[in-house]
């Protein structure tokens, strides 16, 4: 997966600093792509963007989705993207009647500016009112005549729905961005313009992020023939740069965005932005739409003279090359003078155009994204319609450059990507590969199941994340995250779902569970529910000390039972079934569990509305309060067990009963008493033992569930250890000399709501931990009093 950094926090910049724009001043200043998103030629993303340029699939098509095949002029081939007619109005926080009138390229911006910071691994909603940047690079409008000049549209929405502002525009308004936003039209090198101005406002420490992208739709088929007759398009429609037999190139449509941060920021890098830089042709003899090789020579030498990178050490060129009979040779001859004369071995070069048409204004996305690639992979993606050199270009004929035709590896750091704009305009870059190895995972990479949550529109938006999980390694990362992005609630995302995931084998995920449900909008109060007596098991520690977290807080106790001459995570661990017959290490085994547990859940900014505990779980409540420190909560606990052991009782008994405490209370034997109202139809009874066994034995006969329950033969909550009390409140008042209040959310289970508020029961104190051991447990009486 790529790499990120995981709890990265974002470091704000003075924003009147100013940085170097060739050197920054420390690595965690580099300009990163964190995310990238886009709708490609019969792609829906950029997954199937990569899919087919590695598979080597032509991805335009002359299908007549756009227009039908009627005039000789226009090439049948183009290429097509999906679902143009398609907006969320709502969710983007734009009026219906807007989105009717509205440029299909806008509106599809938005929704891939917002896919991109996704792919960062960053909630959109934690950029609002930030200095990030949009810097769209836009051409042509092929829809505003049918919306500015042949419908009469009074509303006005007409002009604030084709605007070509609004590109940019658009997506500061939705995300609430505050940094520049405008578009560029530079013609073809468009989309590397805004590239670079939003390289420069970095540099100028205006922003702290941008999103950079580019838009093309081809609509009406007019403006295709344009281009035909100007001579730029193949007759054919097959793009074939570098090829003896191009022609022109093909026209295509795409709409593509990244996410430019600082590397300290970034949750997820693709590519560090080492350099950018401009220039114009200008006056040309040849006319203003022939590419002057001379200045774009000028560029790159001006480009790596400035720079600490030697042209060796290029891996990869992404040349502009659209297979025209004029652009590729003067192309290719400017890299050839620049680049090749100084390096040993041929220079691999390549164009995306031949795989997925040229889209002009976009095409430097695309030609970015494909390096992104490479660098993921350490794979460079072919080119296609490529047979024969083209013999004019001597660099290509004399070996010194290499049209790569076939998936090959990347073996040098850096890609440099060219793009040319039919007005002279001219734009290159430089990425360079993130260096895993030195990424600061802070994730820690185990067997521990994964439990993954995900908002979405739809059901089907929920389950596609989640199958994307299935069958591919559990990367912990990878989970932190998908978690990072939605660490914040995003109104509009109605349907909510989680999975718990587990290794199946060495690496691939298994789902254990998952389920998708829709979301009201309500929240639901948050309780923690301490457990009492009964609840423990042998081992029930061994898998929770795998988290870092747990373990800490369980280190903490243990060294504080050391003096105790307990082994606490020996009594949490062990596989001995006996471990537990002592009273004591049950005490202290449930209090040490729920104080990690806590500590646990917090650590995950989890907290609770309300927290209820049964017995001596109310020892857990003081901790979940802040009334307890974990020293005096662990303590407490082994008081409990200390008294229950030194003090002489009766040899009792407990049963869990099917029935209430309002259903039993007039059956029971004089000698037994209700020691816990579970709920309506359970409770827990207390007494000498053989009198608990002769009653479980008749209920069971009666067909009545009854089961006698692990208690150590103590008949806690009833009036035979009430001469265990003396003793326990002496333990608990050195171990809480200054008890604390009890605050609203800490419902009670040992006192009736009526008295919560009486002097000294609304304190955590000895006195009512105490009471807490020796009287009944309302249970049922304080769950519910909990909201729906």
């Amino acid at each position: 997966m790529p790499g990120f950094k995981d709890n990265a926090n974002s470091v704000a910049k003075n924003k009147n600093a100013k940085f170097s724009r060739i050197h920054p001043d420390t690595d965690s200043d580099d300009i990163v792509i964190s995310g990238m998103a886009g709708k490609f030629p019969n792609c829906h993303n950029v997954a199937e963007y990569e899919y087919k340029l590695y598979n080597k699939i032509d991805m335009i098509d002359d299908d007549e989705r756009r227009w039908r095949h009627f005039h000789p002029e226009l090439p049948k081939r183009l290429g097509k993207i999906y679902d143009i007619e398609k907006f969320d109005a709502t969710f983007f926080g734009v009026h219906f009647k807007q989105s009717h009138a509205m440029d299909p390229q806008i509106r599809m911006l938005v929704e891939v500016a917002y896919e991109t910071i996704i792919d960062a691994g960053v909630n959109p909603k934690s950029l609002r009112g930030t200095r990030t940047g949009v810097y769209i690079g836009c051409c042509l409008s092929e829809s505003e005549k049918a919306w500015l000049y042949e419908k009469d549209t009074s509303s006005g929405f007409g002009i604030t729905g084709c605007n070509r502002a609004m590109a940019a525009n658009r997506i500061s308004y939705s995300l609430g961005l505050e940094g520049p936003s405008f578009v560029v039209d530079t013609a073809c090198s468009s989309s590397m313009y805004a590239f670079d101005n939003a390289f420069s406002a970095f540099c100028n420490g205006e922003i702290d992020a941008a999103i950079i992208g580019g838009s093309n739709l081809c609509l009406h088929p007019f403006v295709t023939l344009q281009f035909a007759r100007l001579g730029v398009l193949a007759p054919d429609g097959y793009c074939r740069p570098f090829d003896k037999n191009a022609s022109g190139y093909t026209r295509s449509e795409a709409i593509s965005c990244l996410f430019l941060q600082r590397k300290r920021n970034a949750k997820r890098v693709y590519a560090t932005v080492v350099y950018s830089k401009t220039n114009c042709d200008g006056h040309k003899a040849e006319g203003i739409t022939y590419p002057s090789g001379k200045l774009q020579e000028q560029l790159l030498r001006e480009f790596y003279q400035e720079i600490d990178v030697l042209p060796e050490n290029l891996g990869f060129m992404e040349a502009h090359s659209t297979g025209t009979k004029v652009g590729d040779p003067e192309e290719c001859r400017a890299i050839d003078n620049v680049l090749c004369s100084q390096r040993s071995t041929p220079l691999l070069v390549g164009s995306v155009k031949s795989n997925v048409g040229h889209a002009e204004p976009t095409s430097g996305i695309c030609s970015l994204i494909k390096a992104c690639f490479a660098f993921e992979t350490g794979k460079i993606a072919p080119n296609i319609n490529f047979t024969e050199i083209k013999s004019e270009i001597s660099a290509l004929a004399e070996g010194r450059m290499i049209v790569v035709k076939d998936i090959t590896n990347l073996e040098k750091p850096y890609i440099g990507v060219s793009s040319f704009g039919f007005g002279g305009a001219n734009a290159h870059g430089l990425l360079k590969g993130f260096d895993k190895t030195k990424i600061n995972h802070g994730v820690p990479d185990d067997d521990l199941p994964r439990l993954i949550t995900w908002a979405g529109r739809t059901e089907e938006s929920v389950n596609v994340i989640l199958d994307s999980i299935q069958g591919k390694p559990l990367d912990a990362e990878f989970i932190s995250l998908l978690h990072n992005i939605q660490n914040e609630d995003v109104t509009g995302l109605v349907f909510r779902g989680y999975g718990i995931f587990a290794k199946d084998g060495n690496t691939s995920a298994k789902c254990l569970a998952r389920d998708v449900h829709h979301y009201s909008g309500i929240k639901r109060p948050i309780v923690w529910v301490f457990s009492g007596m009964g609840s423990q098991w042998t081992e029930m520690g061994s898998s929770l000390m795998a988290i870092p977290k747990f373990r800490e807080s369980i280190e903490r106790c243990q060294k504080v039972l050391e003096s105790k001459g307990l082994n606490l995570i020996e009594i949490l661990t062990s596989t001995d079934a006996t471990i537990f017959d002592n009273i004591l290490h049950s005490f202290v085994g449930i209090a040490a569990v729920q104080i990690g547990l806590v500590d646990l859940l917090r650590s995950l900014n989890i907290e609770p509305d309300y927290i209820i505990g049964h017995s001596v779980g109310e020892l857990g409540c003081g901790y979940a309060d802040d009334a307890f420190t974990p020293e005096q909560m662990i303590l407490a606990a082994y008081s409990r067990g200390k008294v229950s052991l030194e003090v002489e009782k009766i040899k009792g008994s407990m049963a869990a009963i099917g029935m209430g405490y309002k259903k039993i209370v007039n059956m029971l034997p004089e000698k037994i008493e209700v020691a816990c109202h579970n709920s309506a139809e359970s409770c827990t009874i207390s007494g000498p033992a053989e009198d608990v066994e002769k009653f479980v034995n008749e209920l069971k006969s009666r067909g009545i569930f009854a089961k006698e329950v692990p208690c150590s033969n103590i008949a806690y909550h009833s009036r035979y250890i009430a001469h265990m009390g003396p003793q326990l409140l002496k333990y608990l008042k050195k171990i809480i000399p200054n008890p604390k209040p009890r605050s609203s959310k800490w419902l009670s289970s040992s006192v009736p709501e009526s008295d919560w508020h009486q002097e000294g029961r609304n304190l955590c104190s000895a006195e009512y931990h105490t009471n807490n051991l020796l009287n009944s447990v309302l249970f049922e009486e304080t769950f519910a009093l909990l909201p729906n």
